[in-house]
């Protein structure tokens, strides 16, 4: 039997990480969007259910090794073809957990052609206590396609009796419409999870939140059914610029399923307006 100083001496054991990359792209054909070309590697897996919902192509991404820790990888690209409908979510929320050495890293990438509706639309990501993630999004839209996109993020399930108290989490977006720069976003959470969300201008106390945008040409004209939707904890505002208008919705709630009630209608609508009125959300958004 070895002792403790065989143990203490034997070499570092390397411990075992999730690589994963998964490429779809999506077409315009007879009067509906089919799928054009799939690659897939790794733990990265994406399906594509038969739904009666409309149009669109219902896409699921799929991480199969259950979570993400510390040194794992992911990169999913999707393509949305000219006049094409893609609605993508994910099969279940995203699960962050402890990172024993190293960071996570997520990265997507998205292009929407001319004519183009994509609604991107992943379950919550929960960050469990001592994770690590630096998640990447980059989008490049034609000058007249669509987006809604909808990033919903929990830290810590209060009924599962968890709390995040250290963490790391990094969030970088970068949309560009017709090649300028439309929408830039940068989210950094380091260190004492519970004093930086306790904060008046962060979350004030509250564990989940969201964030909800939209680039359609009549976006200004939205914010008025939307806030319509809204709970006391959320706003929505238009912005106009030379690179395109967009709405942008900010919610915060106590925990997860608050979130998810508050999170429904909106994306729905959004969903909707963009993709056909017969288009619901994917099955997998329920309550």
């Amino acid at each position: 039997m070895a002792g403790i100083a065989d143990r203490n001496n034997a070499p570092e054991q390397r411990l075992q990480r999730v690589k994963g990359t998964a490429r779809i792209s999506v077409v315009h054909l007879d009067g509906t969007s089919r799928l054009s070309r799939l690659y897939q590697e790794g733990s990265a897996k994406i399906r594509l259910p038969r739904t009666h919902n409309g149009s669109a192509a219902d896409v699921v991404l799929i991480n199969t090794s259950g979570g993400i820790t510390g040194g794992d990888r992911l990169d999913w690209t999707i393509d949305v073809g000219k006049n094409a409908r893609c609605v993508t979510t994910t099969q279940a929320c995203e699960k962050i957990y402890r990172a024993c050495a190293g960071t996570a890293h997520v990265a997507t990438t998205l292009k929407v052609h001319e004519g183009a509706a994509l609604s991107w639309l992943p379950q919550e990501t929960i960050l469990f206590d001592r994770s690590s993630l630096s998640r990447k999004l980059y989008i490049e839209l034609a000058p007249n396609a669509t987006l809604l996109l909808a990033e919903p993020m929990i830290l810590g399930r209060r009924a599962m009796g968890e709390t995040v108290r250290e963490a790391f989490f990094t969030d970088r977006w970068r949309i560009r419409r017709g090649g300028r720069l439309l929408h830039a976003e940068e989210t950094r959470l380091d260190g004492d999870i519970p004093a930086l969300l306790d904060r008046t201008t962060t979350t004030a106390g509250a564990c989940a939140f969201a964030t909800v945008l939209v680039v359609h040409k009549d976006a200004g004209d939205m914010v008025e059914p939307i806030r319509g939707l809204l709970g006391n904890n959320a706003g929505a505002s238009a912005i106009q610029t030379s690179a395109g208008n967009r709405l942008i919705v900010r919610m915060v709630a106590s925990g997860g399923f608050e979130l998810r009630r508050q999170l429904i209608p909106v994306i729905d609508w959004c969903n909707r307006k963009l993709t056909g009125t017969r288009q619901g959300l994917p099955k997998l958004w329920t309550i």
